[in-house]
């Protein structure tokens, strides 16, 4: 194949990626103006601006700290602290390159529940962080894991209902978390 015909298959892909991240933008704002519009109750705001912090970095990096304490949970600690460290690295290095700003900065009429932690929403940071934790958790003891994986998938939830990411944001920052942990389980156990 030419150079010039190389060229423009990648400027097909390059189309169709476009188009795809076009509906998937149009089904986040849709969501967030949906729930814009809706009235909760404030006990269910509160919850989860509570919930919100356990993808923080001082709950993440207290549990991974908390774990390597213990010889027990030692091995657990160190996974879950290289993966929130990977995929940290690798969120930070999305949100530079990616840029997309969040849903109160782009959308009219979305007020953020919470304060932003800066102006970018793609990926989430609080979501990957809380996953892999959790997931590192999982790896090494399903029983622990699972109630950290059921707090993992309430912080993702918590960032959109505040309306601070938009769902894929979530998504793709829960998939980062995830693999993170996989990877530094697979590396140091």
């Amino acid at each position: 194949m030419t150079p010039a015909g190389d060229r423009c298959g990648e400027r097909d892909e390059e189309d169709v990626l476009r188009r795809l991240l076009l509906r998937l933008t149009t089904h986040d704002r849709r969501l967030l103006a949906a729930l814009a519009r809706c009235e909760a109750p404030e006990w269910l705001d509160r919850g989860f601006r509570v919930i919100t912090h356990a993808g923080g970095a001082a709950t993440t990096i207290g549990v991974s700290l908390g774990l390597m304490l213990h010889p027990l949970t030692r091995g657990a600690g160190l996974v879950a602290g290289a993966a929130n460290l990977l995929s940290h690295l690798a969120v930070q290095a999305l949100k530079r390159t990616v840029v997309r700003p969040r849903p109160s900065l782009a959308v009219p009429g979305v007020t953020p529940l919470a304060q932003l932690p800066d102006h970018y929403s793609f990926p989430s940071g609080h979501s990957a962080a809380a996953m892999a934790v959790a997931v590192g958790v999982l790896l090494a003891s399903p029983v622990a894991g699972l109630p950290a994986l059921a707090a993992a998938v309430l912080v993702g939830m918590s960032r959109v209902y505040l309306r601070v990411h938009y769902a894929t944001d979530v998504v793709v920052g829960q998939a980062l978390g995830a693999s993170a942990a996989l990877l530094a389980h697979l590396t140091l156990s």
